[in-house]
């Protein structure tokens, strides 16, 4: 299992680093409902990851991904195909950023956040964790890896759970930090609110090539 932690770890990290939700949940605490709503949108990220990362494992364990213990060929020709998928996403991502000077174009929905209920701040959590393409397939790389490792049941959900605190610690940090330090944050939240929507596609593009290109190499390594 430990061998397992050590191969998801990249992926989980990736979730974790998404610039996205940060921004959200950044944004949500600057509003009127900032502790409900800040914590209605960490429980549907936590739910997301949770449930899409459960799901695929079922998925890939189906699929003969294990042999012998080992990552068969067919996990080593899915962890190739992620590989171009995320470097794909890195050429988009970089290719998409901001001219310098310019001000990034940022999703309409973020503009509705001071109008937003808990209940659509779960749900907008859950959407940017299990239905996002960019944090899916961080979290499908984590499924391959742990539907290959040949463990038990108890040892696969004792993943999921290591990957599901790593993958929500980012959104948990700011969340949890206001709803014990209040006010005092704001300054630091603001900053961070900033340079991330500054950076937002260049942080993406480096982690998807980064990441993409450590796959696409397990991946030919396991089909040589």
């Amino acid at each position: 299992m430990g061998q397992a932690i050590g191969e998801f770890l990249p992926f989980a990290v990736g979730v974790a680093i998404c610039p996205l939700p940060i921004i959200a949940v950044i944004l949500i605490l600057f509003t009127d409902r900032a502790r409900r709503n800040s914590l209605a949108f960490l429980l549907g990220w936590v739910v997301g990851i949770v449930a899409a990362l459960s799901v695929l494992t079922v998925v890939a364990s189906s699929a003969s991904l294990s042999s012998g213990g080992e990552p068969s060929a067919v996990s080593s020709w899915i962890k190739l195909i992620l590989g171009v998928l995320l470097i794909a996403f890195a050429v988009k991502e970089w290719r998409g950023r901001p001219a310098p000077g310019t001000d990034p174009e940022m999703p309409r929905w973020m503009t509705r956040i001071d109008a937003m209920a808990p209940r659509r701040a779960f749900r907008l959590g859950l959407i940017l964790s299990a239905l996002n393409p960019k944090s899916l397939l961080f979290i499908a790389g984590g499924a391959v890896v742990i539907a290959g490792a040949g463990l038990s049941v108890a040892d696969e959900a004792i993943c999921v759970a290591v990957f599901t605190v790593i993958g929500a610690s980012s959104v948990a940090v700011p969340a949890l930090g206001y709803l014990f330090f209040g006010e005092r944050i704001r300054p630091t939240l603001d900053g961070a609110n900033e340079w991330l929507s500054a950076n937002n596609t260049a942080v993406m593009a480096v982690l998807f090539l980064v990441i993409g290109v450590s796959l696409f190499g397990r991946g030919l390594g396991g089909l040589t």
